[in-house]
């Protein structure tokens, strides 16, 4: 189903008469991993290892990888532009080619006049199609790329939906390409405005309010558990996409100011095992904002992003409330 590209990664590996090569795959695509050593084994004279940690994005790309590699070969995502890759790096974008044509004419009534576009990057081939389509029946279509976090118009990360951000004023709603609920909910929550999800298996074309409806009741009642607490943990990631020291150090400062305790910690890997031991009242995460939405039920104390910080701190109203995005400078 995903392009993998293996021919391509071979060559790749060939050309530059690598030794020895460390494979990073994403947890959806790990089921293919002895796969793709097998081909690219039998294709090149070669070692591989393969990375055995989870890998979130580009953000979280094996920076160390020289410590057991000659290069690495990076499945799944493309690079955050903004950051500059290491020469001996191989990013493998693992595309989806899917026709999305029939289906999404079928659910034409059901679409807005003027509609963003978006998708991530496993279908970001379809956006042009669904732009073809759109356009033919007389919809408004406006696709933009995003900051340097982006290498393509419409594509949004799980952090960062600028390419959204940059058009929410001329579109009555967006239409997210893929499957799942998070980053359809990222646009929905940073914008404020309606998005719909088209499947593009299924053909599905659904919107997301009420599940919109639902995470903010739960994050209403995070920050609300959080307003009483006096003692914050302030969390600084170490993945290279993920990294935001100044953004660490400002809310530690407004805590701070606020006659509470802040307290700095480093870390790469950000569970609920890493965090039981720390005598506070609440966390906040500076990394993937991913932590504090889907995963804050596994934690035994509010955890929070920067933004939700600062309504628990009553620096900023609920209605100003807004999703963490991490942009190209933070």
């Amino acid at each position: 189903m995903f392009d993998l590209q293996l021919e391509y990664v071979a060559e790749w590996i060939r050309s530059r008469k690598h030794h020895s090569v460390a494979l990073q795959i994403p947890e959806g695509l790990k089921s293919k991993a002895t796969d793709i050593v097998d081909f690219l084994a039998l294709n090149t004279d070669a070692n591989f290892i393969i990375s055995g940690d989870p890998c979130y994005g580009a953000c979280d790309v094996f920076h160390n990888f020289k410590d057991i590699a000659d290069a690495l070969v990076h499945f799944g995502h493309s690079p955050i532009q903004n950051l500059q890759a290491e020469r001996d790096v191989l990013f493998v974008e693992a595309l989806c080619h899917v026709d999305i044509k029939e289906n999404l004419r079928k659910n034409i009534n059901e679409i807005p006049e003027k509609v963003g576009l978006l998708a991530t990057l496993q279908y970001i081939e379809c956006i042009e199609q669904a732009r073809e389509i759109l356009e033919k029946y007389g919809k408004k279509v406006i696709i933009e790329r995003g900051d340097g976090r982006t290498c393509y118009p419409g594509q949004i990360l799980g952090c960062n939906c600028s390419s959204a951000e940059s058009v929410s004023q001329r579109v009555d709603a967006f239409i997210f390409i893929g499957e799942g609920n998070f980053h359809p909910l990222t646009v929905a929550l940073h914008t404020g405005k309606k998005v719909f999800v088209f499947d593009p298996f299924t053909g599905e074309l659904r919107n997301v309010d009420a599940i919109k409806d639902r995470i903010l009741r739960k994050r209403f009642a995070v920050i609300q558990n959080a307003k009483v607490a006096e003692r914050f943990l302030v969390i600084i990631c170490s993945k290279i996409g993920q990294r935001r020291d100044t953004v660490a150090e400002n809310i530690i400062k407004k805590i701070q100011e606020s006659g509470k305790k802040a307290y700095k910690a480093y870390m790469d890997e950000l569970t609920p095992q890493n965090l039981i031991a720390y005598h506070v009242d609440a966390f906040i995460s500076t990394g993937c904002p991913r932590i504090a939405i889907d995963d804050y039920l596994r934690y035994n104390k509010p955890i929070l992003t920067p933004v939700e910080a600062e309504i628990a701190l009553g620096l900023r109203k609920w209605d100003d409330y807004a999703f963490d995005i991490i942009r190209s400078i933070s």
